[in-house]
């Protein structure tokens, strides 16, 4: 059996304007501050990460074997 959930409750008295718009300001600091940053426009996290992952493994196309004139110098 599971414990019940916690509720929220008002307090009271409920807060001025000024100490509402303080509430406000201080979560809007605390979201921007722990907010993921964006990725480079244009390109997508995924693409990103996928790009990393085979650099990382040394993973490279399927055709990239013919592209090279004179493959046998790379080895």
């Amino acid at each position: 059996m599971t414990s019940p959930r916690p509720t929220a409750h008002a307090i009271k008295p409920p807060p001025t304007p000024e100490e509402a718009a303080a509430i406000m300001a201080a979560v809007g600091r605390f979201m921007r501050a722990t907010a993921a940053l964006a990725p480079p426009p244009g390109k997508t996290a995924s693409e990103d990460r996928w790009r990393e992952e085979a650099l990382v493994e040394g993973v490279q196309r399927e055709d990239a074997h013919t592209a090279l004139v004179d493959p046998w110098i790379n080895t």
